[in-house]
């Protein structure tokens, strides 16, 4: 019976502490006040961030000026090569019509030529009598000469269709499309046997590859309307690879767009950043990346937390503890440069002097 008693007097004793923790809980918060940050003296920098990719500054798009398909591939992605190296041979693949509209065209030519040449023999020997007057003989001398240029664009036509190369002076015109300037090859299109269509002044022409330098790249981007205001050409730049964490990559504002685009509902202008260093790693046309732009620096400046910070009609006021550390007294400080986490103390505050965090209030629930 005893051992009983003992056992509802402890149970008894358990609810009632049980009870008064809940109900003193029950009130509507409870500030804590204790909690505090010191003055201290820091670096501050403001950025504007660019968002973008990595890319070359001169991306050429090579292209072949004869038709025909790919007969054989000389260079591969990746691969760097030198001006006037070969890149592709291109073999020509004339329609029967295209071959036979040639070949009818040498010979329609070379009957013209014959004709003019038996003319131009009589017209020789009526000369030599003072038959024919010295502009006939200068207008048929002239027939003649572009009767031979005609068969000799016909012919060489012709065997450019048939062979895919051919001798011109000491100009050797063929069929192997070469590297237009030294750089790598970011992309190559085409395969063997691939049908190729010529640039001309009314088509595009197929793209064979892509060839760039990458000694000399680019970060282009979109910065927020928000920010665009505060950045200036030359500003510094520190870039952020996603595919290189930790990489130390550095460049130069070197373009500011005039015109706005919208990106995702939102207002932004394109940039261009000149890559200045990269710290040896290497950098790949195409990398996504972030760029935060250098507005303003401030060095060995008195910083706080903005968090401890209220900004009330105008003015920006901090806690500091009251005297002999009991109570909180506010005061007004003036604060100079940003970075959304940190800002700059100008006037209101000595180093290592003690603010307090704003209360937290913490809810109940019933």
């Amino acid at each position: 019976m005893k051992r009983i008693i003992i056992s509802i007097i402890i149970i008894l004793i358990a609810g009632s502490a049980a009870a008064w923790v809940f109900y003193s809980g029950n009130g509507k918060s409870d500030e804590i006040t204790d909690r505090s940050v010191h003055v201290e003296r820091g670096n501050l920098v403001e950025y504007a961030l660019a968002v973008g990719q990595i890319e070359p500054r001169n991306e050429i798009e090579v292209k072949s000026k004869i038709s025909g398909v790919v007969n054989k591939v000389y260079a591969e992605a990746g691969d760097y090569v030198m001006e006037g190296d070969p890149l592709l041979e291109i073999r020509p693949d004339p329609t029967p019509l295209e071959l036979a509209e040639a070949k009818r065209n040498v010979e329609r030519t070379e009957i013209t030529l014959d004709n003019l040449q038996r003319e131009m023999y009589r017209m020789e020997q009526l000369k030599a009598r003072d038959m024919v007057s010295e502009h006939e003989y200068q207008d048929l001398e002239r027939r003649l000469r572009d009767a031979e240029i005609s068969l000799q664009l016909n012919r060489e036509r012709l065997e450019l269709l048939e062979s895919g190369r051919i001798l011109i002076g000491e100009t050797l015109i063929e069929s192997v499309v070469k590297a237009p300037t030294e750089g790598f090859i970011l992309e190559k299109m085409v395969d063997l046997g691939d049908p190729i269509v010529p640039l001309t002044s009314y088509q595009a022409g197929t793209p064979l590859m892509t060839l760039a330098r990458m000694d000399d790249l680019l970060f282009k981007g979109t910065v927020d309307e928000i920010d665009v205001g505060k950045i200036e050409e030359g500003m510094l730049t520190e870039i952020r690879v996603g595919a290189l964490p930790g990489a130390e990559v550095h460049g130069e504002v070197t373009k500011i767009s005039l015109k706005s685009t919208t990106r995702d509902n939102s207002i932004v202008f394109p940039v261009e950043i000149r890559i200045t260093e990269s710290s040896g790693r290497t950098l790949r046309a195409g990398y996504s990346a972030n760029a935060n732009i250098i507005v303003e620096r401030r060095d060995d400046v008195l910083l706080i937390p903005e968090r401890v910070v209220t900004y009330e009609d105008g003015k920006s006021t901090i806690e500091v503890p009251g005297n002999g550390g009991n109570g909180r007294i506010e005061r007004e400080v003036e604060l100079g440069l940003s970075d959304a986490i940190h800002v700059e103390v100008i006037e209101g505050l000595e180093e290592d002097e003690v603010v307090l965090e704003k209360p937290v209030r913490t809810l109940a629930t019933n």
